[in-house]
């Protein structure tokens, strides 16, 4: 890959699209000043997000751009004026709602804060785990009803040690859930098609194909991107072939499930319990069938939201920024393939 280096006092010129109160969120002002130190930067001071015509009109001369959620999508009218835009640091996850096939076709690079997110929903994923085992809400909810004697009425809850743990993707955050899942002494399953045999022994997981994946694991947990392949992925024949006191666990994106199968499923006792950061709609209608059951963990797509990484995207963008103008590889290169089409009528 060739890479552009900023030579001489022509100083790189970065924009940051994210708005001041979203910046402060998702940055430090050390971070920020390493940024100004090696480049000069333009900030976004409309206090709110940009346009699609006012990032055009900032965008020229331009050699490196910072977003995050919520900024104007790099459309053909925005990359007509990216005259010199060579580079794209997106401070958060999935870079899909800001980037398409024509950034990558201009040979844009395009990095983001997948990496460090990672962190941060792993080890939410291992708790949602460990609170549908152990029953943690049902007896948190008992204690506020001062239910005492709600444990002696209830079954006994579950370990996660020894149990067979499915991970169906298996990308930065399912790296990251497997090393958080080594002291529990349990055997992880992978499903995914796009990942070597060789990177599987690295981890000390075993590749199985999906089916085997839901028949054999007592938790499923669900790491796969949004695409046309993984839409609604795990219908009513996928949890129908799970055992009947398995655990479903989705931090991912909501449509890789299908969720009329899901309630159904949860209804009809298909499976024991589902733990759900993300869903189909979001927000979560107040009257979702899902918000009425009893063994399901709902909570509204908070899987990253910590101190700790939110405030370290901006140095992660940042430092792909750097390296990249320094003539190295960035470190969490976005690869063209990440970036597919969502499925036709599918609204998020």
């Amino acid at each position: 890959m060739a890479l552009y280096v900023a030579m001489g006092s022509d100083r790189v010129r970065v924009l940051v699209t994210v708005p001041d109160d979203l910046l402060r969120e998702i940055s430090r002002p050390e971070d920020l000043r390493r940024l100004e130190e090696f480049a000069d930067v333009t900030y976004n001071e409309k206090g709110r997000q940009l346009t699609e015509d006012e990032l055009a009109s900032l965008i020229k001369g331009i050699d490196g751009c910072i977003t995050s959620w919520g900024s104007p999508k790099f459309t053909e009218k925005v990359l007509r004026n990216a005259d010199r835009l060579k580079i794209i640091g997106h401070a958060a996850g999935s870079v899909k709602p800001y980037v398409s096939d024509e950034v990558f076709k201009r040979g844009i690079v395009v990095v983001n804060a997948a990496a460090e997110i990672a962190v941060g929903v792993a080890e939410f994923a291992l708790a949602m785990m460990l609170n549908c085992l152990r029953r943690i809400p049902d007896f948190v909810a008992a204690m506020r009803r001062k239910d005492w004697d709600f444990k002696r009425r209830s079954s006994l809850s579950r370990d996660l040690r020894g149990k067979k743990v499915g991970l169906i993707g298996f990308g930065y955050v399912a790296r990251e859930l497997v090393k958080r899942l080594r002291p529990f002494d349990v055997e992880v399953l992978v499903y995914d098609p796009y990942v070597p045999q060789r990177v599987a022994e690295n981890y000390g997981v075993k590749l199985v194909g999906l089916e085997t994946l839901l028949r054999e694991s007592d938790v499923v947990s669900i790491h796969a991107a949004l695409t046309e392949e993984t839409y609604h992925m795990i219908g009513e024949r996928e949890l129908r072939l799970m055992k009947r006191t398995a655990i479903l666990v989705n931090t991912a994106r909501g449509a890789v499930i299908d969720t009329d199968a899901l309630v159904k499923a949860l209804k009809e006792g298909w499976i024991a319990a589902a733990a759900l950061d993300v869903f189909e709609q979001e927000p979560l209608p107040p009257d979702h069938p899902l918000t009425k059951l009893n063994n399901v963990v709902l909570t509204p797509h908070i899987g990253s939201a910590t101190i700790e990484t939110r405030t370290q995207m901006a140095e992660l963008v940042a430092q792909n920024l750097i390296a990249f103008y320094k003539g190295e590889v960035p470190p969490t290169l976005v690869n063209k393939e990440v970036v597919k089409v969502r499925p036709p009528g599918f609204k998020s």
